[in-house]
Formats: structure tokens, C-alpha cells, sequence
């Protein structure tokens, strides 16, 4: 490590890592798959109160690469993908101008529950672009998150409105702010999260429906892990930087693992007999609309790139598909099975394979699977 990296890296402030945190597997692979194709449409995460859910998503954000951004710029433009570079820095590019470019890290942007929506969209100063003629522009949170995470916590407490604009921004890849006739777009590309706890109210179907995954998490029964956690946080709260170094050849393998899964995703291919019997479960389970067969397809490739590999899997499907389909199915309030449940059973049928016995899901209804990930 470079003097300056070191100094970076003593002088930010120090987070749980990733590598180091127990249990709640079906939340840290939809969150890795995500990252890898941010096109998966983000992750909502479903679950009792202190489960880890905000610790987990910062340790995500620090355990990502840093990225290369154009120097000075508000929206952390990429100098070399246009779909993520400002239209400033495009005019620049066109004029043949030299651009500065610096190595940044990963941004995780928290968005405060009584955020305005001016807060998150950024403002124009007419008055400004009335009296000088020119766009004045004050960037908002989706500004400052292009090109990293978006973390809502508690998502189910926010403003419909509010939500409404957050997805179509992450859809899209763009922000456009409007006022007076006057029109400005910035590029606003980014993994977005969601978290919520099921006794503050469920999200509008139409809004769950926009997520491209959804993880269920639960508190940790077993007394051997719940203890095994107490213990790691409290080493972590007493010496942090001791900590970090117990597992930063982990932090590192996965980090590079992420990495090699990005650049190996473009050359995933799934078996065409593969993609008729996905969209064979979405049509046998009623699920509406093509998002539920797009997003499994992309997170089946996603998996396979993760653990190296280029030919999508029946096990690739069976890991990710209840993330991908539980919360689109329609909710029938009289029946008590788990829709995560509904899923498995659908995949069984679909490509003639058996639950397992002990299947976690079949004994107490949390639709959980394991995910490999350690």
C-alpha cells in the first residue's frame, strides 16, 4: 500500500467489513448481485429492528473499489462512459479538452426520512438564470449518488411522491429538474436500497414491484451465532483498526472477486431452455408485467459471473429466483403460506427437481436460501 493510500485509509472513518458479518446470507448476495449489474434495479430488504441491515450497506459501500471520476465534478461523472458523464463534461470531451481525472471511493448516500424533494433532486436558481442567462444549478442527494448506493432506511415511511421520483431515477439513469421552463438533466445511476421493518406498513405493491430484488432477513436464533456477533462488535467498538487487519485478506479477495465478476458478466450466457422455464414460473405464478423474468435472467448471470463462471446454471436460477419473484406475487391476506415458499415450489415443478426435506423455508415459512456466501 502507497504512503498515500495508507493515509486515506487511517484518516476515513472506519466501518464494519463486510467479510466479518454473520448470517443474513439472502441479504448480502442480493446486495453483491447488485453491485455487479446495477441494472438489477436495486434490493428492498424486509426485517426486524437491529438485524444489521444499515451496517451491512455501509460495509458494502467500503469494501467496493474506488472508481475514476472527473475531477471537480458534482455528479461523479465517469470520463469514459458517456451514459454516466455529465452533459458538461461531454461538451468537453467534443472540444478535445484535457480532462482531470482522480480516484474516488464508492459513494453511499443516506437519504434522511424528512427529505424535501428539492433536497433530492437539486435546485435551480431562476433569479440567477433569469438576470446572468446561465443554468445555475444546485445539486440534490441523487447528484452526489451517481455511480455509488442510495440507502432509504425505513422506505416504507417515505413520501409516495418521493418514492415514486427515486425509482424513476434509478430506472432511467438520469435526473431532470424542472422550474419555470427552465430544464436541466444530470446522469443519477445508482444501486438503490430500500430498508423497512413489515410492522411500519408494507410499500404499494406498484412501488415493490419497481425493486428488482427482495430480501427477507430475520434476528438470529441460534445463541452460539447471536453470541459470536455480540462478541465481534464489541472487539470491533474497542480496537476497530485491529479488527479491520484480522480480515483484510478477505476485504481484498472479495473486493477483487467483485471486480472479476463485473469485467466477466458481458461474456455470461444462459441457455435459451433455461430463460423459457423462468418465464414459465413468473406465468404460473400470475406475476405481472416482464420485471420478474428480466431480473431473474440478470441476476442468474450476475451469480454465475460472481463465482467465475459463464454458463448460467439450473442451481444459478434456484439461488436467486425467490429474491427475485417473493414480493411480486399478489397477496392473498387468508393464505398463510410464504410466498418465498410459493416460489421454491414453482421452481420445483417447473424444472422437476425435489425441495430438500429440511428445506429452512418448507419448516418455518422465511422463503430462506442459502446463498454460498460466506
Amino acid at each position: 500500500m502507497s504512503p498515500t493510500a495508507q493515509t486515506t485509509a487511517s484518516t476515513r472513518r472506519v466501518v464494519f467489513p463486510f467479510t466479518a458479518i454473520v448470517g443474513q446470507e439472502e441479504m448480502k448476495l442480493a446486495l453483491l448481485l447488485n453491485v455487479i449489474d446495477p441494472k438489477i434495479g436495486g434490493v428492498m430488504i424486509m426485517g426486524d429492528r437491529g438485524t444489521g441491515k444499515s451496517t451491512t450497506i455501509r460495509a458494502l459501500a467500503d469494501l467496493l473499489p474506488e472508481i475514476s471520476v472527473v475531477a471537480n465534478d458534482p455528479f461523479n461523472s465517469d470520463p469514459h462512459d458517456p451514459d454516466v458523464m455529465s452533459d458538461e463534461v461531454r461538451q468537453m470531451l467534443q472540444e478535445g479538452a484535457e480532462i482531470p481525472v482522480v480516484p474516488k471511493k464508492v459513494q453511499m448516500v443516506d437519504l434522511p426520512l424528512g427529505a424535501t424533494e428539492d433536497r433530492v433532486c437539486g435546485t435551480i436558481d431562476i433569479e440567477k438564470a433569469l438576470s446572468e442567462g446561465v443554468k445555475a444549478f444546485e445539486p440534490g442527494l441523487l447528484a452526489k449518488a451517481n455511480r455509488g448506493i442510495l440507502y432509504v432506511d425505513e422506505v416504507n415511511l417515505l413520501d409516495d411522491h418521493l418514492v415514486d421520483v427515486l425509482l424513476d431515477s434509478a430506472a432511467s439513469g438520469w435526473n431532470t429538474v424542472e422550474r419555470e421552463g427552465i430544464s436541466i438533466r444530470h446522469p443519477a445511476r445508482f444501486v438503490l436500497v430500500g430498508s423497512g421493518n413489515p410492522e411500519e406498513g408494507e410499500l404499494r405493491p406498484q412501488l415493490l414491484d419497481r425493486f428488482g430484488m427482495h430480501a427477507e432477513i430475520h434476528t438470529v436464533k441460534e445463541p452460539a451465532l447471536r453470541v459470536q456477533i455480540v462478541e465481534q462488535r464489541s472487539e470491533f467498538d474497542q480496537n476497530p483498526h485491529t479488527f479491520l487487519e484480522q480480515y483484510q485478506t478477505q476485504q481484498e479477495a472479495l473486493q477483487q472477486k467483485i471486480v472479476n465478476a463485473q469485467t466477466l458478466l458481458p461474456k455470461v450466457t444462459s441457455d435459451y431452455d433455461l430463460r423459457v422455464k423462468i418465464s414459465e414460473i413468473c406465468s404460473e405464478l400470475d406475476v405481472d408485467g416482464l420485471r420478474g423474468d428480466i431480473v431473474t435472467n440478470r441476476a442468474a448471470k450476475a451469480l454465475t459471473a460472481f463465482e467465475g463462471r459463464t454458463e448460467v446454471t439450473v442451481d444459478d436460477i434456484r439461488r436467486v429466483i425467490t429474491l427475485c419473484l417473493r414480493h411480486r406475487l399478489r397477496k392473498d391476506p387468508l393464505e398463510s403460506i410464504d410466498s418465498g415458499y410459493k416460489v421454491e415450489k414453482a421452481f420445483a415443478r417447473v424444472f422437476g427437481v425435489e425441495l430438500p426435506e429440511n428445506d429452512t423455508a418448507q419448516k418455518n415459512g422465511t422463503g430462506q436460501i442459502k446463498t454460498g456466501v460466506r
